[in-house]
């Protein structure tokens, strides 16, 4: 039985209190921006002067984080001075630590974390009327207790082009036609952020899905860099010695394709109680990582590029394109006007010398 009737006699107390108990309003992790390890891509420039648009590095993530949310949610003067970002989509492989970023945006900013999934909120506020009081009561509540992130988890399921036939009893596509009247709502002073995780933003209608996300960040597979530091990070977190007998750039090198959850996963499994009670006459080897690694199923680049195909066709994605094509045409232009410069010049010097 839900309470649909008019929240402005409430206490944002009671309000607080019904959307914990409904799940709506979840505890985040306590989990540091810098806990998502890894390095900036030096490949990548090498790519762009073959007219190759690399995937971001995970250091590039972890600024355009810090850019659109931890400053501006954590600083009002900040927040009133920057551009309004209202939504973020952060699209990619599983793994990757999509949810991890979520989590680290809430540590680091002190922000309440609702969670708007269409799987958490399925049978909840039942009804046109029980959806729009729900959301009433999420912004309301995001509003007063702000700095607050709205996560919406699958959040291509909301603007499904097509709606599989095992999901349609959870009406994935409640917040579809909702969710754009309410972000109209949201005012300069307001520090809430709408973020949406995916990993499959290719099964959303693009053009709704793209009025609702303006700013995208695509999170990568981390590259050889990033899991060489990775490797390092995740055995000491979990109790583990580094050793010399411990050959990190191997695993390294054979963990190509696989994401900071495999290695998170292969890490735990090695090093159980057990197993840390005998790091002291027996050093952890890198063949012990090999069976549970290879055990999951890896990021093919394939997949990767089905990312990047995809971010191609949304408006950011062609203004970039468009951006990078005109740089390249204004230098090759520079270019030609050097060259026709210097022969009018050996002109003259003909001339002169006749």
């Amino acid at each position: 039985m839900y309470l649909i009737y008019n929240s402005s006699s409430r206490t944002i107390e009671s309000l607080f209190k019904e959307l914990v108990e409904e799940g709506i309003l979840i505890r985040s992790k306590k989990v540091q921006l810098n806990d998502y390890v890894g390095e900036y891509s030096y490949l990548a420039t090498t790519l762009r002067q073959v007219d190759v648009e690399p995937m971001p590095s995970l250091s590039d993530v972890r600024q355009l984080i810090a850019l659109y949310g931890i400053l501006p949610l954590g600083s009002q003067s900040v927040h009133e001075k920057a551009p309004l970002v209202k939504t973020l989509l952060l699209a990619g492989p599983q793994g990757v630590g999509k949810k991890m970023l979520i989590h680290a945006l809430c540590t680091e900013t002190g922000a309440n974390l609702f969670n708007l999934s269409a799987a958490n909120i399925a049978g909840k506020y039942p009804g046109k009327a029980g959806l729009q009081m729900m959301l009433h009561i999420v912004f309301k509540v995001a509003r007063q207790l702000q700095p607050s992130v709205i996560w919406i988890g699958n959040t291509e399921k909301t603007f499904y082009k097509k709606v599989p036939k095992s999901e349609k009893e959870m009406e994935p596509k409640r917040l579809k036609k909702q969710l754009p009247k309410i972000l109209k709502t949201l005012k300069t002073e307001d520090r809430i952020l709408v973020v949406g995780t995916t990993t499959r933003p290719f099964d959303a209608d693009l053009k709704p899905f793209c009025r609702v996300y303006k700013k995208i960040v695509l999170v990568p597979r981390p590259d050889y860099a990033s899991r060489f530091v990775l490797w390092k990070h995740i055995i000491h977190q979990n109790g583990g010695i580094l050793t010399k007998q411990l050959n990190i750039s191997c695993l390294a090198q054979v963990s190509d394709g696989y994401t900071q959850g495999h290695i998170v996963n292969a890490v735990q499994a090695v090093l159980t109680e057990r197993r840390l009670m005998q790091l002291v006459r027996k050093p952890l080897a890198a063949a012990e990582f090999l069976s549970p690694l290879a055990s999951q199923e890896p990021v093919y680049k394939e997949e990767e590029e089905t990312f990047k195909a995809w971010y191609a066709k949304t408006p950011l994605g062609k203004a970039r394109i468009k951006s990078l094509t005109v740089a390249e045409e204004t230098g090759k232009g520079k270019g030609k006007g050097k060259d026709k410069e210097k022969k009018k010049e050996a002109k003259k010097g003909k001339k002169k010398k006749k």
